[in-house]
Order: C-alpha cells, then structure tokens, then sequence
C-alpha cells in the first residue's frame, strides 16, 4: 500500500460505487453507509495515519494523487477526504498516549474523525482537563465519525493563555459523537453529502489526554516527514488536490461531451470549433502546471524535513501559495468546462453540474483565501519574519 500510486489505486477502485451512491449521497447530505464502510474495508480512511493507528504514513505525492483521484469522482466523497483523513492523522500523530489508547487503541484503530479545528470555543482549565464550550461551523465529514474535533482557546482564571508574544494557545479537543449537539442538516448550494453541519458543546470535560496543540510538530507516532510537518501543510496539499481533482472531473467531461455536441444552429461537433481546441489546450495546460506546483512545493519542503532541515517560513509559504494558485487555477478550468458544455452542464444530477456546484462552494474556503497569499508574499518581502497560520 505505501507504493507509489498504492493508494489513489484503492481510491480509483471505488469509482464506481461511488458515482452509483452520489445521488443518495446528497440527499442524505453526508455519505452513505456502503461508501463509508468500502472506505474502510479497502484501507483508504485510515491510509493517512501513523503505523500505530493503522496507517501507511504515506509521501506528500501520495496524499495528493490519492485526494486528486477522490475529488476527481465526486466532489463530496473527495472533501471527506480531506476533512476525515488529515482529522484522524493529526489525532493519532499528536495525541498523548493516554489520548491515543482511548481513542484508537480501543477501538482497533477503526476510528473516524471529523470537525472544524479553528478555536471556535473556550476550554476552562479544570484540574485534568478543561470544562469546554463553543459552537462551530462546517464540521466536515461528521455526519459518519465516531468523533469529533473541535478547536479551542484555554483559559487559566478567565484568561486567554499565551504561548509566546501576541500568540495565544490553540488547542484541539477530541470529543465522542454523544457529547456533541448536532445544529442543522447542511443544506447548501454545493459539498451536499459531506455531512458538514454546525455543532456545539456546552460545559463539556475534556481530559487533558483528549486534545493536541494545533500547530503541533513534534509527532509522538509516526515516522514521516508530514509527521514532523503539522496539521497544516497536509490541509493545504488536500485544499489544493480537492480543487484540482474536482476541476480535472470537469475537463475530461467536457473532452468527452465535445464529439457528439452540438450547439443550436451549429452543423459541426464542438470538438470541431478551433475556439473550443484552443482553449481546451490552455485550460488542460493550466491544470497541468497547477498540479506541478503544488507537488513541487509540497514534496520540497518534504524533502527538506526528511533530510533533518527547519520548516522555515518560506517553505510553509511556498506551500500555502501553491495551494491558493491551484484552488484559483481549478476554479477558472471548471467554469470554463462549465461554458463550453453548454446546457448540458446544467441538467441537474449531472456530474458537470455537480461538480461546478462543487467547486464554487469547496473554493470559498478561508484556508484558501486571499489573506493567506498576502501572507505569504510578506513572507518572501522580507515585511514579516513569520505568520503562525501558515
């Protein structure tokens, strides 16, 4: 399995099942129970994690052909890749061993893990944990996981704690299904079955054992670089793969579609017209580059970390802008795809209109947004040293 292509093979090997449930999917709004259960039957929701957990711990390429292929199938089955796989890797990467036992060890490693991990609530430091309450937004890939994840800012007396200048602690909590208050069924325009609803808490015990820093680095299981990466760089790689995935679902549609369509008062085929070639061989070129970039940055301060070298600034940088120039170069291909099929993109249940829903709701992340562009160009300014979110 940690052969190069191993695991975008099992993916690939679903393609079927899941465009035969994608319907349902949306209609359940979160993935049904046969996609959910092949995920783990073949290996792929646990593929991600450190060997103690049942995982592969594979390369930054693998992770991204793996997430490109997902999103590739649908839009919905690919973000719950991205949500529930680097969930379950940062928890079984970061958590204490007390954490770690309860929460994977005791269940045979068969754990799903979901959430939304920015600090959306407060934790009351209490002898052995923290008494936590909050309320957060688009929990992906909670509608099938056993946990959920949920981000947090510690309080000591009525404090914010500060782990150095101007930078407060940013804790994680793992919590079970049945602690957690479930707000709404995720009614959207777009990522229908993703199963990413609202949720809160209110005074819940946390053990201390149950939650990680956010931007921890220093695995406590695992042996790869990613380990030794955080939780954010492997969040940006499968931003950017999902986009690039769901756009390259577009682009092959669209090839396909153009031999046998016909526009209104139009005799030739639109594989015929040389506006549509030319701008085929532009978006396809696009994609292609995109693609590079994001498996050029990602694998290089792969590498750098593997070799012994600090993830320094410009490395998470460099990883996040590719992340926003793919997310920015996937969203023009699918509203080109979108434009050059003509009505045929609109029939509803298609996969194009789907996926065009898909993308435009997938790429309003913040995670993807302008303000980390503009972070990372300050970075490479010499403006500021660091951003911590990066």
């Amino acid at each position: 399995m940690s052969e190069a292509g191993g695991l975008a093979a099992l993916a690939r090997g679903m393609r079927e099942l899941v465009a035969g449930e994608a319907a349902a999917s949306e209609q359940r709004r979160t993935l049904t129970d046969p996609i959910v259960d092949e995920m783990w039957r073949t290996g792929l929701m646990s593929a991600f994690n450190p060997a103690a957990a049942g995982g592969a711990e594979p390369s930054f390429a693998e992770m991204i052909e793996t997430w490109i292929e997902m999103a590739w199938q649908d839009g919905s089955f690919g973000w719950v890749g991205i949500a529930n796989m680097p969930s379950s890797f940062a928890a079984a990467t970061y958590l204490s061993d007390d954490g770690f036992d309860e929460v994977f060890t005791s269940h045979d490693n068969h754990v799903t893990l979901g959430g939304q991990y920015f600090p959306n609530g407060q934790g009351v430091a209490v002898d052995g944990g923290y008494r936590l309450s909050g309320s957060w937004s688009f929990g992906s890939g909670i509608g099938h996981s056993q946990y959920v994840a949920a981000g947090f800012f510690p309080m000591d007396d009525g404090e914010m704690r500060w782990v150095s200048d101007g930078i407060p602690d940013m804790q994680v909590a793992v919590l079970p299904r049945e602690q957690i208050s479930f707000n709404d069924g995720w009614h959207v325009q777009g990522l229908k079955g993703t199963g990413s609803y609202d949720y809160s808490a209110q005074d819940v015990f946390v053990p201390g054992s149950r939650t990680f820093p956010l931007f921890c680095r220093t695995p406590l299981r695992g042996a790869s670089p990613a380990a030794q990466m955080g939780l954010m760089p492997v969040t940006a790689a499968g931003h950017a793969s999902w986009a690039l995935g769901v756009a390259k679902s577009m682009l092959d549609d669209v090839t396909e579609l153009a031999a046998t369509k016909y526009r209104m008062s139009d005799m030739a085929a639109l594989a015929s017209r040389p506006t549509f070639q030319k701008d085929l061989a532009h978006h396809v070129a696009a994609w292609r580059a995109a693609r590079l970039l994001v498996l050029e940055a990602f694998t290089t301060a792969e590498t750098a970390v593997g070799a012994g070298e600090d993830l320094t600034p410009r490395l998470r940088a460099d990883m996040r802008v590719a992340a926003v120039y793919a997310t920015d170069a996937a969203r023009s291909c699918a509203e080109w795809a979108h434009l050059a099929a003509g009505t045929t993109a609109i029939r509803e249940g298609s996969r194009l209109e789907r996926a065009f829903r898909d993308i435009y709701t997938g790429t309003q992340h913040a995670f993807i947004s302008e303000k980390v562009a503009i972070d990372a160009a300050q970075i490479w300014l010499g403006l500021i040293d660091d951003q911590f979110g990066l």
